[in-house]
């Protein structure tokens, strides 16, 4: 544990709950291994305290904080500043104190594409990106798809006007173009063609293990060689992927895009280029019992 005194630096995550974030037990990991004086701490904010909280913040001189559920979009209006990424993506998961001024952006993206732009990187100018839901979680790989190329991205939900929502909060951006949504019913079309295939859904998330967004009939047509991508950490693998490699497919799930978003937040927070990135990755496995 950093040993704490009258000059240690205040980080943290804010949500509602927030006791079972896992942004603390990596951030921490980095910042001993880096000898910093600072601290990284969980603050549980219900929603009708957030201004009076980040009001707060700024009074006892915190450095930045991560955003979680429910804050990522309530909190835009109490910022000075939002990077046109998260003003695009409509969320903020990181904000930073820089010249007295709240700073939000957005590192969902960075942790997304992160793992597709180092070990499995290819090409993506003429693949197809298959997104199954379209909540918040949808909004930054669609991003993330667009930022890396995609030559075609397909959004799938099974609610036709949350589709619509979905589609129309993307019109005042130039990358309403880049994607088309569709209906659930559609999917056996769609699966044949994916390069990717994320799913941005709970389903499968513990303690609902069983569950995959997909039956068994709609994952065969999933073509070998396909990356099947889920966002999901516990378990792990999910049956999703379990499904997905059974048809010779490449499984990425969501542990990583956890730690590269973590990184890319700590990297504005602590004003340094390289951070210990497998530590903080062992401390979160050892952390949920995965040690590797």
């Amino acid at each position: 544990m950093t040993k704490i005194t009258g000059k240690t630096k205040l980080l943290g995550v804010i949500g509602h709950p927030v006791e079972h974030s896992l942004s603390p037990v990596m951030h921490n990991a980095a910042i001993a291994q880096l000898g910093l004086d600072y601290i990284y701490l969980p603050f549980p904010i219900e929603p009708q305290n957030l201004e009076v909280a980040i009001a707060g913040f700024a009074a006892v001189g915190v450095v930045g904080f991560s955003v979680t559920i429910p804050h990522k979009q309530a909190i835009i209006p109490l910022l000075s500043e939002i990077t046109p990424l998260a003003q695009t993506i409509g969320a903020v998961n990181t904000v930073s104190r820089q010249n007295n001024q709240w700073v939000g952006t957005n590192t969902d993206i960075e942790g997304f594409i992160a793992p597709l732009q180092t070990t499995y990187k290819q090409d993506w100018s003429q693949k197809v990106a298959v997104i199954l839901g379209n909540g918040g979680a949808a909004r930054a790989v669609v991003a993330g798809c667009i930022q890396l190329g995609f030559a075609q991205i397909h959004v799938v939900g099974r609610n036709m006007q949350r589709l619509q929502e979905f589609r129309n909060s993307w019109s005042n951006s130039s990358l309403a173009d880049k994607f088309q949504v569709h209906q659930w019913e559609e999917l056996p079309k769609l699966i044949p063609q994916a390069n990717l295939l994320v799913n941005t859904t709970p389903i499968g998330m513990y303690p609902k293990v069983d569950e995959s967004p997909l039956s068994v009939e709609e994952i065969a047509n999933l073509p070998t060689g396909a990356i099947a991508y889920d966002l999901i950490y516990i378990p792990k693998p999910t049956q999703f992927l379990q499904q997905a490699e059974k048809q010779g497919a490449i499984a990425i799930d969501g542990l990583e895009m956890l730690v590269q978003q973590g990184v890319a937040a700590l990297k504005i927070w602590l004003h340094l280029e390289t951070l210990p990135v497998e530590v903080m990755r062992q401390a979160l496995q050892n952390h949920l019992g995965l040690g590797e």
